[in-house]
């Protein structure tokens, strides 16, 4: 059995991501693992998972740009920016309609700054925000740019409306929420969220951890994808069976294909990893996924 791949996991309410992945790690029987992404207790969905040799190429999985599926709940305000929050604030929602509602979400839309929200997992002086946070220890964040790519008003009921928003990395949606219910006035928190895409997986192929269970350990396996199924936007390069001998040894090797950083790197069908072709036409590795 392999040891080694991606797995799309559709993580439920309630678990951390290190949670949900403690759990696949488990039914999979495999040890050597990373998540791409975290998703907060509250929010459901994608979240790729890397086994084995494909944690080697997670880096690019948590750089893709995500889409997610948003409630907000409008006129609450909470500590944490989301339901799982602390009330801390209501006021009365404006009237609203789609047209108007519109216009104020395309300032939210490009290129923007956003503040992080206190609860999350960045740090500050070697310390988790969330942990200050618990503590009742509130610390000044810098701004940050991200991309909100699309946002996109799916549904206005009452003081709730639905969002789908693809956006780059780094992006908050609980802050998102907090930004819209500030520029409305009223206030704002996250009550639901879900995670339909990221980078080039979507949710539609992701398994539950219940299906996992089903499945047993050899089949829930059987469900992982190759490493450079996380990759199909980098360039590629095909070498012969004695260049990719000489690229498993850590050596340089002659390559006609123009210079890029970083490649794939192929034989005979074989993914080797990633390299990198300089301007000289050479081809050096750059991260080598070794074979099972």
């Amino acid at each position: 059995m392999s040891r080694s791949g991606i797995l799309l996991l559709d993580k439920p309410p309630g678990l951390t991501s290190n949670q949900a992945l403690g759990r696949a790690k488990r039914l999979l029987g495999l040890r050597k693992a990373g998540h791409t992404g975290a998703l907060d207790p509250m929010a459901t969905g994608l979240l790729p998972l890397c086994f084995g040799e494909a944690t080697k190429v997670s880096a690019f999985l948590l750089d893709a740009d995500k889409r997610y599926l948003a409630e907000l709940e409008l006129g609450v305000s909470t500590d944490s920016g989301d339901a799982d929050g602390k009330v801390i604030a209501t006021a009365e929602v404006p009237p609203l309609d789609r047209e108007g509602l519109d216009r104020l979400l395309d300032r939210f839309r490009g290129p923007i700054e956003q503040v992080p929200p206190m609860v999350s997992a960045l740090k500050h002086e070697g310390r988790r925000l969330h942990e200050l946070a618990r503590a009742g220890i509130e610390v000044e964040r810098p701004p940050r740019p991200v991309i909100i790519h699309e946002l996109d008003l799916l549904a206005v009921d009452g003081a709730r409306l639905a969002l789908r928003v693809d956006c780059s990395k780094g992006t908050y949606i609980r802050s998102l929420a907090m930004d819209i219910g500030a520029a409305l006035g009223c206030g704002a928190h996250l009550t639901a969220l879900r995670r339909e895409r990221s980078g080039p997986f979507a949710l539609a192929d992701a398994v539950t951890l219940e299906t996992l269970e089903d499945d047993g350990e050899e089949a829930a396996r059987a469900r992982m994808m190759p490493p450079d199924r996380a990759l199909p936007g980098l360039p590629s390069v095909d070498i012969d069976a004695d260049a990719a001998a000489r690229i498993r040894q850590g050596q340089a090797v002659r390559c006609t294909a123009p210079p890029g950083d970083p490649v794939r790197m192929y034989s005979e069908g074989i993914f080797l990893g990633l390299g990198r072709i300089d301007e000289r036409q050479t081809l050096g590795p750059r991260r080598l996924i070794h074979p099972e």
